[in-house]
């Protein structure tokens, strides 16, 4: 940064400007949509770094990125608020520009003045709902959110949290760390399955799990558009791929519609999830015996919508509990690729058919999921961005437990529709048995 930008900088936003946001602060704070888009315009115009894009989009609701950001507008020079207003234009929030660029005379005298926000406190506790850009809504998946994943680069391990947490967690320091695979439906045959829309927006998902995962040392493959029986031959093919045996663990990710324990191939032909998870069970895909095995599904578990509910006074409510995944597996006799006896005289130490291994999936039983036809689905955004953000100190489970409060956060807007305020609830399931670190960028030293 040259020095006479810098000076500009320490001179902070015009008087002029600074009474404009903090006159509309308010409303900002309720209705501003701190996105990927806008965070970007910024970015660009050189009115925030990226330490400071990293701080806004790790907060964990609406209102809180909102008020982050307009902490930090008047303190990056005369040219942020106009930065700002152009930023509002570019992503769809023509009437916030409005606000911020009439003259306060064409208020009007009988307009009340709004409570300004002191930017010095913390928000409240209890927030009112951010309202959102309005889209058009999908079938099946529904989403007019506007809210998107981070892409800012996966934040590395330290060797201490390492050589700390590496002892009583998964063996996870191979690289790879594991093979990858996602498998996206976003185009159905229209003959054979002529009730299910295309999945718009299913192909930034992909893209979006393709890139952080290959970040934190996956090698990723991705599918896309295959009928029931090619989602199975390509499962197979992975289950039976040699790499196994160098890896600490694997990656499954299935996008596409659904119904409660099944989702769609392209040919309209259901392909059961019970039959995913005993395809890498510890007798069928013995190379990864006690190593995690993560899968995340993205498709709708039924057509119902969650409308939500009115929270009453008092404490917050917690969600319900988890729906778990039955597990149909039983305990086998072993198989001939199992670890061999060290001694003859010893019986050889028996695993359950199905361990090691956690699902998270985008909506609970019965319920469907919300994807935005532009930036993607809820739960893949909130994944992604907590990934990037906490995998570097937080097991996994503990990081389904910040999708899961990200994704309660959320609300959809479609004013006059049965859709409007719609809320999603995602959930996970997990048979592991020890913290799951995905310790991203440390490579140990041997």
């Amino acid at each position: 940064m040259n020095v006479r930008w810098s000076k500009m900088l320490e001179c902070g936003m015009l008087e002029r400007d600074r009474r404009a946001l903090r006159r509309r602060s308010s409303i900002l704070i309720k209705q501003l949509v701190v996105d990927e888009l806008l965070i970007q315009s910024l970015q660009a115009d050189d009115i925030l770094t990226e330490s400071m894009a990293e701080s806004i989009m790790a907060e964990q609701t609406s209102q809180k990125r909102s008020w982050r950001l307009l902490l930090f507008l008047p303190k990056r020079g005369p040219r942020a608020f106009s930065s700002f207003c152009s930023a509002l234009r570019e992503t769809e929030q023509q009437h916030l520009y409005e606000l911020l660029t009439q003259s306060p005379e064409k208020d009007g005298k009988d307009t009340p003045v709004e409570r300004c926000v002191d930017y010095s406190l913390p928000l409240p506790t209890q927030e009112e709902i951010a309202a959102k850009r309005a889209r058009t809504h999908d079938s099946m998946e529904f989403s007019l959110d506007a809210d998107s994943p981070i892409n800012s680069p996966v934040l590395p391990c330290t060797p201490d949290f390492y050589l700390s947490h590496c002892h009583q967690s998964y063996k996870m320091n191979s690289s790879p760390r594991g093979l990858a695979l996602v498998i996206s439906n976003v185009t159905f045959d229209p003959c054979a399955a002529p009730d299910l829309d295309p999945r718009k927006g299913g192909e930034v998902d992909d893209e979006v799990l393709r890139k952080v995962f290959t970040e934190l040392d996956y090698l990723v493959t991705v599918h896309r558009d295959l009928t029931a029986q090619g989602m199975r031959s390509c499962i197979e093919n992975f289950c039976r791929r040699p790499d196994h045996r160098t890896v600490d663990s694997c990656v499954v990710c299935l996008l596409s519609h659904g119904v409660d324990g099944a989702i769609y191939g392209t040919d309209g032909q259901l392909l059961q999830l019970d039959w995913v998870f005993k395809s890498f069970d510890n007798a069928h895909c013995p190379l990864l015996q006690n190593k995690p095995k993560i899968f995340f599904i993205q498709a709708c578990r039924g057509e119902e919508m969650d409308c939500g509910v009115e929270q009453i006074d008092g404490p917050a409510r917690t969600c319900s509990p988890c729906c778990e995944q039955l597990d149909a597996g039983r305990e086998g006799q072993g198989d001939a690729h199992s670890r061999q006896r060290g001694d003859m005289g010893r019986p050889r130490i028996k695993l359950p058919q199905r361990s090691d291994m956690i699902c998270g999936f985008a909506s609970l039983k019965g319920t469907a999921a919300m994807r935005n036809t532009k930036r993607g689905s809820w739960f893949i955004q909130e994944l992604n961005t907590t990934l990037r953000l906490q995998a570097r100190d937080t097991h996994l489970a503990d990081i389904m437990v910040q999708v899961n409060g990200r994704i309660k956060e959320r609300e959809g807007y479609a004013p006059g529709t049965a859709h409007h305020r719609c809320k999603e609830m995602s959930e996970f399931t997990s048979s592991l048995c020890k913290d799951l670190y995905l310790f991203p960028k440390y490579q140990p030293q041997y």
